[in-house]
């Protein structure tokens, strides 16, 4: 039985007449962080932002703190939660860029009572309620931002999620025959994204992702939550509900990196990490294929030259030897680790893969996987994979 719970707060003090101190706190079984952001209340602009971990799970977590000041002087404007995901998302954290988002939420809140206040200096019978529909509140905000949940004046968040953790056959087609997408000159697949809860550290439905998913133009995708095997029937009524082809997969911690595996009937790391052997093991014997991903996520933050890893030295890593293929293009790293990621495969004679890694619903299709010809379900998949015959894609990015 998996349980998780995530909390979100914010609070909010001003300053003085145009500057407003915001301190916002994330706390999930697995992550605790805390930023504090500076707003000028004029034109809601990040004047400083410092932010500090609790707890985490990696070493590269804290390297991810000077990455903030990158979005010192953004607005909170129009466009800001995508900014704040392709900026401080993907160079620092995600879970840095979820806090964020609460914190301008709140913000734009605040504002909206502060310049309430300043028009009751000139009417002081007039209600918050007759100020908002004059129109007086607005703050901007983009269509995504505007959600009925996400208008309520309270910043804060607790869930609580039970998954079962079940591992069915996986030889059934899931859905309709599908076509290849010709627009783009083959059949897209996004290999890699993640679903809350069976990944607590997304923030995103299964339908959510699908839906984003078809609404991008992908032909399909895999749902490769952490250490998780989804139901083979629980799939296939997803993927008839919306007319769409699903697939699965899990990726899978092991003592020498994450590795995206297909064709396994089973949950494996459920319980701790695993050995890169064993896994491999149970790979071949259930026919399977095995990827690693996103190889050299956060070695090359600071540079190849401090670390004087070459092309060479990189290829010599032994997991290269128990996969099946490398994922270059991951929406999650830097194109600098992407491209030498590339490189490596290159120099190996290894196949190639693209998976957005997407734990919002924003970024599935940010990269995906082109195979020549239509595939319908996973045995076909597996199939497509070990042929090579297949290459990475920046779909949208």
């Amino acid at each position: 039985m998996l349980q998780f719970s995530r909390n979100k707060v914010v609070s909010i003090v001003r300053k003085d007449a145009d500057t407003l101190d915001v301190h916002g706190v994330l706390d999930d079984t697995i992550y605790a962080l805390e930023v504090d952001l500076c707003v000028r209340i004029s034109d809601m602009e990040f004047l400083s932002l410092d932010g500090k971990w609790n707890r985490w799970t990696t070493p590269e977590c804290p390297k991810s703190l000077p990455f903030l000041q990158d979005a010192v002087g953004f607005r909170i404007e129009q466009g800001i939660t995508q900014k704040l995901q392709k900026t401080v998302g993907r160079k620092a954290c995600r879970h840095f860029a979820t806090i964020l988002t609460e914190c301008c939420k709140s913000v734009r809140e605040a504002v909206k009572i502060i310049r309430w206040e300043d028009a009751k200096k000139k009417n002081t019978k007039l209600s918050f309620e007759e100020f908002l529909r004059s129109g007086g509140g607005d703050t901007p905000e983009t269509p995504q931002e505007s959600s009925e949940d996400e208008q309520a004046e309270v910043s804060s968040e607790q869930v609580e999620a039970v998954a079962k953790v079940t591992a069915p056959p996986a030889s059934e087609d899931n859905a309709a025959r599908p076509v290849a997408n010709t627009a783009s000159g083959g059949f897209l697949i996004d290999l890699h994204t993640h679903t809350y809860p069976p990944s607590p550290c997304s923030s995103v439905s299964a339908d959510e992702m699908i839906e984003n998913a078809k609404q991008a133009g992908l032909n399909g995708i895999c749902l490769t939550d952490h250490n998780y095997a989804w139901e083979a029937d629980a799939v296939a009524k997803l993927s008839q509900k919306h007319g769409f082809l699903l697939l699965r997969g899990s990726e899978v911690t092991t003592d020498q990196g994450h590795m995206l595996v297909f064709g396994l009937d089973k949950a494996i790391g459920a319980s701790g990490i695993v050995k890169i052997a064993e896994l491999r093991e149970e790979v071949e014997k259930a026919d399977g294929f095995m990827i690693v991903a996103h190889p050299f996520r956060g070695f090359l933050t600071f540079g190849v030259s401090q670390l004087g890893l070459t092309v060479e030295k990189a290829a010599e890593r032994p997991f290269f030897k128990y996969v099946d293929a490398v994922e270059v293009m991951n929406g999650k790293v830097t194109k600098k680790e992407n491209d030498f990621a590339s490189q490596v495969a290159a120099a190996l004679g290894l196949p190639t893969t693209g998976g957005s890694d997407a734990h919002e619903a924003s970024e599935v299709g940010i990269y995906a996987t082109r195979f020549p010809d239509p595939i319908a379900n996973e045995k076909e998949l597996i199939a497509a994979l070990k042929s090579g015959n297949y290459s990475p894609v920046a779909f949208r990015k």
